[in-house]
C-alpha cells in the first residue's frame, strides 16, 4: 500500500470552485425556512444554524451554536490568523432569519431557492442568505487551501435580526461578549452593492445607519353608545395625534456620511448639490431617491391602528404603532419633537428601540474594501452611505466595534435592488454572487 503524504492527501482532496459553491449554498440556505414573524412564532433558525455549523466544521473550524430560546440559534466560529502579532479580529456577521413570504404572491416558490433567468430566487436572496453563502464559500475555499488571512476572523451567523436581534446579536453581545473578544471592526449586509447613474457605476459601502424607535401610542377615553354625543372619544384623539406625526415635515439634517455621499455623486456625475438644500438632488437619482431621501431627515410612519369591536360602541381605548427612525446625532431632537407632536393625553411606549451608528469612511479597512471592489471593477467609484433601516451592527457597535455594510454585489443597472428587500420575487443575480465571492476573497486575502 502506498504511503499517504501531505502532498498526496492534498491532491486527493476534491477541488470545489467557490463561484459554483456560492450558488448552491445560497439556494440551500433559502430552502431552509427561517421565517421570523416577530412574535416568537415560526420555525426558528436552528436547522439553518446546524447546517452552517456543519459546513464550517468540514473545513476544520470549531463552531459554537448558541440558543437564546429553544430553536432561536446563532453560530459563531473563530478563524485564527497567520500573523501571531495580530489580535485585532475582524467580525464577519450575517443573519439566518428572513421575513415571511406568501407563496401565492410569487412567480416561484419563495423557499425553493430556484435558479431561473440568471438569478437565485427566494426569501433571503438579498436579505441576507446571499452574503451568508458568499462568506461560507470564500472561507471554506481558503481553509481548504490552507490560506488563512493574517488577521483573525470571527464568523457569526445570527438569529432574529428581522425582529431587532433581541434573540440573536443583542443576546450574544449582552450575554456572551467573550465570543467577540479582540474584534475591532466588522462587516455585514446592505453595503458594497453597485448603483448606476448614467454611464457611471458606484459601490455604496454602509458606514452609518439610522436609529430605531418603534412606538406604541395609547389614548384613554370614555366608553359609550355610538349614537350619543362623545366629547372624550379615544379614537378621535388618537387619530389627531397619529396624523400630526405622519404629516410632520421633519427638517433636513445633514450627517457626515450623507454629505460625503452627495459630494462624491456630484463630483462624479455633475448633479447639482446644494448643502443648504440637498433634497433638490433627489429627482435626479431615480430609484436611489428612496434610499437617499430617507437619510436626509428623521421619519415617523404610522403603521398600525387598533380600537373598538363594534360599530355602535365607542371604545375606551385606542392604540397605534409608529415606525420612527432617527439620524446619527439626532436622537434627543427626535424624541423631543415626537412628544411635542403627540400632546397631552397620549402615552408613548417603546416597542423596540436601538441606537444609530456611524463609522469613518477612511483607514486601512476602508482602503482594503475599496481596493477589492475596484480590482474587480476598475473605473467604478466607492462611496459611503447611510442606511435608512437597521442591521445587527447596532448590537456590536456598543462593544467598541466599527461597523460597515460590505456584502459586495455588482448588479444590473435596471434591477430595483432596494425593492428586493422584504419584497415579492426577491432574487439575486448569479453573476452578482460570483462577483461578491471574488471581491470578498481579495478583501480577506489583504487583511
Amino acid at each position: 500500500m502506498d504511503a499517504v503524504t501531505p502532498a498526496t492527501a492534498d491532491a486527493a482532496r476534491p477541488t470545489v470552485d467557490p463561484a459554483d459553491e456560492v450558488v448552491a449554498l445560497c439556494s440551500e440556505l433559502i430552502r431552509i425556512d427561517t421565517s421570523n414573524y416577530g412574535d416568537g412564532s415560526g420555525p426558528g433558525e436552528r436547522k439553518a444554524a446546524e447546517r452552517v455549523a456543519e459546513l464550517l466544521a468540514e473545513v476544520g473550524l470549531d463552531p459554537q451554536i448558541v440558543e437564546s430560546d429553544p430553536g432561536r440559534a446563532s453560530v459563531v466560529a473563530r478563524v485564527e490568523g497567520t500573523d501571531p502579532g495580530r489580535t485585532d479580529a475582524l467580525l464577519v456577521h450575517g443573519h439566518l432569519d428572513v421575513v415571511p413570504a406568501q407563496a401565492d404572491d410569487w412567480q416561484v416558490h419563495p423557499f425553493s431557492g430556484e435558479v431561473q433567468d440568471g438569478c437565485v430566487w427566494g426569501r433571503g436572496a438579498v436579505d441576507m442568505k446571499d452574503m451568508d453563502a458568499m462568506v461560507l464559500a470564500v472561507v471554506r475555499d481558503r481553509l481548504r487551501r490552507n490560506d488563512r488571512p493574517a488577521r483573525p476572523l470571527v464568523l457569526a451567523f445570527l438569529a432574529d435580526e428581522e425582529a431587532s436581534g433581541v434573540r440573536g446579536a443583542h443576546f450574544l453581545a449582552d450575554h456572551h461578549p467573550e465570543l467577540f473578544e479582540g474584534c475591532t471592526e466588522a462587516i455585514s449586509e446592505v453595503g458594497g452593492f453597485s448603483m448606476t447613474l448614467g454611464d457611471k457605476r458606484f459601490y455604496a459601502v454602509e458606514t452609518a445607519e439610522k436609529g430605531l424607535a418603534w412606538m406604541r401610542l395609547r389614548v384613554q377615553g370614555r366608553a359609550g353608545h355610538g349614537s350619543m354625543i362623545a366629547t372624550d372619544n379615544a379614537v378621535t384623539e388618537l387619530c389627531k395625534a397619529v396624523a400630526r406625526l405622519g404629516e410632520h415635515q421633519w427638517p433636513i439634517r445633514m450627517t457626515k456620511t450623507v454629505r460625503t455621499f452627495l459630494e462624491i455623486l456630484s463630483e462624479e456625475t455633475g448633479l447639482p448639490f446644494d448643502p443648504e438644500h440637498p433634497e433638490q438632488v433627489l429627482p435626479h437619482l431615480g430609484e436611489l431617491a428612496r434610499i437617499v431621501g430617507a437619510t436626509l431627515r428623521n421619519t415617523t410612519n404610522p403603521t398600525v391602528l387598533q380600537a373598538g369591536y363594534k360599530a355602535n360602541v365607542i371604545p375606551q381605548e385606542a392604540v397605534a404603532q409608529v415606525d420612527g427612525r432617527f439620524l446619527p446625532g439626532y436622537e434627543d431632537e427626535f424624541f423631543a419633537t415626537v412628544d411635542e407632536l403627540l400632546g397631552p393625553g397620549v402615552t408613548r411606549e417603546s416597542v423596540a428601540h436601538d441606537i444609530a451608528v456611524e463609522s469613518e469612511p477612511s483607514g486601512p479597512l476602508w482602503e482594503r474594501m475599496e481596493a477589492a471592489l475596484l480590482a474587480e471593477d476598475p473605473g467604478a467609484r466607492v462611496l459611503p452611505y447611510c442606511l435608512s433601516g437597521g442591521t445587527d451592527a447596532k448590537s456590536f457597535a456598543p462593544l467598541g466595534i466599527a461597523c460597515y455594510g460590505f456584502a459586495p454585489l455588482r448588479l444590473p443597472a435596471d434591477l430595483d435592488f432596494s425593492g428586493m428587500f422584504h419584497g415579492i420575487d426577491e432574487r439575486v443575480p448569479v453573476d452578482g454572487l460570483q462577483f461578491g465571492v471574488r471581491v470578498l476573497d481579495r478583501f480577506l486575502g489583504s487583511l
